[in-house]
């Protein structure tokens, strides 16, 4: 059963449409069960009804015709219930609805499964035998719960792309196309969508019409011949080293690239319209599914050549068409993947908006792109991201959510979202050289997460203090080698000096886990316990120690400088990387440079820290928590993983009870105590955060104007208030709201989200 499973998932998968999906999984199932009847209901979001959408067995001309009610019949129970239903006489269940145009009547035995994606239903996977003929058994209903399960993704996917096209599954127009993912970074943005892709991917290919078909043949005969020499040039190359059956595949290949195989079928597609690539995308699912098919193994096999050959023509396809990139001024970047690459293609003030279809709200990209200000969804795992190029876009990076297609009221309405914003923050720029001090006195230092120069600058407007976070691995990351030490100080003299005398804390290299390098390629199953952050540098120690003596030098004459150790879980990495440290001091002393030696500090951001903050205090200047990562590992959630971004909660009581107790031990030792993680940069995390008794406050920059102007309007007491009874309540939620519900009658609502948003408004439009 797992071979035919996994036959039906890819046929699927490799789909023109819904509908080709639709009929391929009625079809497939119903064979595999030896069923007389397997059809599938989809619940239409616009009508909340279900739809029959493919069926092999009863009338077809149902299809699309017939629907129920969302609680209507059998479809509706096993839809409303979640679950499977199994009934050996269906027409005799109080529930049984009857279509004389279907035809099932013919029909008594009935076993239907819900289609659930991400907790939504989608619609009922049903099949049917005749009266007194069978009973479905167990095992067959785990089968068909498990095809359900397999399916549900691709359905969603499907869907999705047919909105997209804009034509609801009733063949209407549609608008106001929306998706869910994660928030990742606050703020609205109206703009063009520009997609970007991996080279040489098949799969990422957009789909896209052309006007010069002329054009896309030649280009295509072009790549084919290319690719042609190519395995002709390697054949006779290896000709003396390879057995007659080896060199045997090789013809396969050219076999392959005649015009009357693959190449014709390209053609005629491109001649129908479609450019070049997506046309090659299309034949080559269509061969791969063939073969995968195919019972005989040697058969089956020969679709890794396929793909092969696929990925061959689309390179030189690539290399033939590589138009340079048109980024419109209100560019909304959307990819499978972003890196920080990605942002830096895009010219200075043309990037509005970032979507993203894997990656959370608390992945590298997100948390550089609050430092920039530009609003983010993370997570839209479900996004036909090759439909989208060059489409109106509107990104809700506050609620996690992406609409196409826009209406032009639902265009109004966000415009007002965004003009409010632009007020709001023009309202707090008299708060810039004002201290953070709260109405009783208790003052606490704002600080700014930095990795880019855009980012100083951003962060000297909004008023910062100084530099909490410096992400030295920024500039390693866009590099395609390791920096050398005279790059490393000129990237690290800019921070110094922008914000001299004021403190920079400079972040030793914390790469591995959601930060890669490129050429420093590190490949583990579970990246985030494993190799990062300071195991890295310290088995490492030249990359390490070049990087310390570019610091202290860029240091020079300024003195600001301080160094801060990452993932620091043991005592013994601490004293490792002081002894390294005071090794580099002493030399470059010894060079001439007339520097000071830096505060050291460890970030606390292992569970393991936590229980030592008091002997990691003793032998540091100072402490900074990264709560990303301290949330991260106290909840076993994997950050950028979509699927459990849900239960990702800076909130949760576990995770404010380890607050208290890092900012209390540190203090009873005389330390000072920072924060460096996004929670700071929410007005609510931050009002406890100063209550708990953090030093200093550090976060991106977009962020500060409004922290500053909670702080500055509020006591301490009030503050300590809310702490204690926040710490006393269990869920994360709760907690969220209670603080929520603290702030906005305290004044502060416009600061939590746009005050005119409505949600009869959104739930109307989505």
């Amino acid at each position: 059963m797992l071979s035919v499973l996994r036959s039906i998932v890819q046929e699927v998968n490799s789909a023109r449409d819904l509908q080709e999906a639709l009929d391929i999984i009625v079809s497939r199932v119903q064979s595999a069960m030896t069923t007389e009847v397997c059809s599938v209901y989809l619940l239409d979001p616009e009508t909340n009804r279900y739809i029959l959408m493919a069926t092999e067995g009863l009338y077809k001309k149902a299809v699309g015709n017939v629907s129920l009610g969302h609680s209507e019949g059998l479809i509706g129970l096993v839809g409303s219930r979640e679950e499977p239903i199994n009934l050996e006489d269906a027409p005799s269940h109080p529930r049984y609805r009857y279509f004389p145009e279907t035809g099932e009547e013919r029909f008594r035995s009935f076993l239907g499964v819900p289609i659930i994606h991400h907790r939504r239903v989608l619609g009922v996977l049903v099949v049917q035998q005749r009266e007194n003929s069978r009973c479905f058994d167990e095992g067959e209903e785990a089968f068909l719960v498990t095809v359900s399960a397999q399916l549900a993704g691709v359905i969603a996917h499907s869907e999705a792309t047919g909105a997209i096209s804009g034509l609801s599954m009733t063949g209407e127009e549609t608008r106001d196309v929306s998706f869910k993912g994660v928030a990742g970074a606050p703020g609205v943005a109206i703009g063009q969508c520009v997609v970007i892709y991996p080279p040489a991917d098949l799969d990422a290919v957009p789909e896209k019409q052309t006007d010069n078909i002329d054009h896309e043949l030649q280009v295509f005969g072009d790549a084919v011949t290319a690719v042609r020499e190519d395995i002709e040039r390697v054949a006779e190359r290896l000709a003396s080293q390879l057995r007659p059956e080896e060199q045997a595949l090789f013809e396969v290949y050219l076999r392959m690239l005649d015009d009357n195989a693959l190449p014709g079928e390209v053609v005629t597609r491109v001649k129908e319209g479609l450019w070049a690539q997506g046309a090659l995308k299309q034949v080559v699912n269509q061969y791969v599914r063939h073969f995968e098919l195919m019972g005989d193994l040697y058969l089956r096999e020969r679709a890794v050549d396929i793909r092969d050959l696929g990925r061959r023509l689309l390179a030189h396809l690539q290399e033939g068409d590589q138009q340079e990139v048109v980024y419109p001024d209100n560019t909304v970047l959307v990819s499978e993947e972003l890196t920080p690459a990605m942002l830096g293609e895009v010219p200075r003030g043309q990037l509005v908006g970032l979507v993203s279809v894997r990656g959370s709200g608390n992945s590298h990209v997100a948390i550089l792109a609050r430092a920039m200000g530009v609003p983010t969804v993370m997570g839209m795992v479900d996004i036909p991201v090759n439909q989208l190029d060059g489409k109106e876009l509107i990104v809700d990076g506050f609620e996690g959510q992406l609409f196409a297609s826009p209406t032009a009221d639902l265009r109004t309405f966000y415009q007002e979202i965004y003009d409010e914003e632009a007020a709001l923050f023009r309202g707090l720029e008299a708060l810039r050289d004002k201290p953070c001090e709260t109405t009783d006195g208790h003052r606490v230092s704002l600080l700014v997460n930095t990795g880019l120069m855009t980012d100083v600058v951003r962060s000297l407007s909004h008023g910062a203090e100084g530099i909490g976070l410096y992400r030295t691995e920024v500039p390693f990351m866009i590099k395609e080698r390791f920096p050398s030490e005279q790059e490393q100080r000129q990237y690290y003299r800019e921070q110094l000096e922008a914000f001299a005398p004021s403190p920079v804390t400079m972040r030793t290299l914390d790469i591995g886990g959601d930060k890669a390098l490129s050429y420093f390629p590190i490949q583990e199953e579970n990246p985030f316990l494993g190799w990062r952050g300071i195991r890295v540098t310290l088995d490492h120690p030249e990359i390490f120690l070049v990087q310390v003596r570019a610091m202290l030098k860029a240091s020079e004459g300024l003195n600001n400088l301080q160094i801060m150790l990452p993932m620091i879980s043991n005592i013994s990495e601490v004293e490792e990387s002081l002894h390294l440290i005071y090794r580099v001091y002493h030399e470059v002393r010894e060079e001439g440079y007339d520097i000071h030696m830096p505060k050291v500090g460890v970030m606390v951001e292992i569970p393991a820290a936590v229980y030592q903050v008091r002997e990691l205090a003793e032998r540091v200047d100072f402490l900074s928590v990264g709560s990303n990562d301290l949330t991260q590992y106290l909840l076993a959630v994997d950050r950028n993983n979509p699927r459990v971004a849900q239960l990702y909660h800076s909130y949760h009581p576990a995770v404010l009870q380890a607050l208290v107790r890092i900012a209390h031990d540190a203090h009873s030792v005389g330390k000072p105590v920072s924060i460096c993680g996004e929670l700071a940069g929410d007005p609510g995390g931050a009002v406890l955060l100063m209550a708990m008794g953090y030093d200093a406050l550090s976060m991106n920059a977009a962020s500060l104007p409004k922290v500053k102007s909670v702080i500055r309007s509020i006591a301490l007491d009030w503050a300590g208030q809310l702490l204690e009874d926040v710490l006393l309540l269990d869920s994360p939620h709760v907690i969220k709201s209670c603080v929520d519900l603290a702030l906005r009658n305290a004044g502060f609502g416009r600061y939590l989200r746009p005050g005119k948003a409505s949600a009869d408004l959104l739930s109307q439009n989505s």
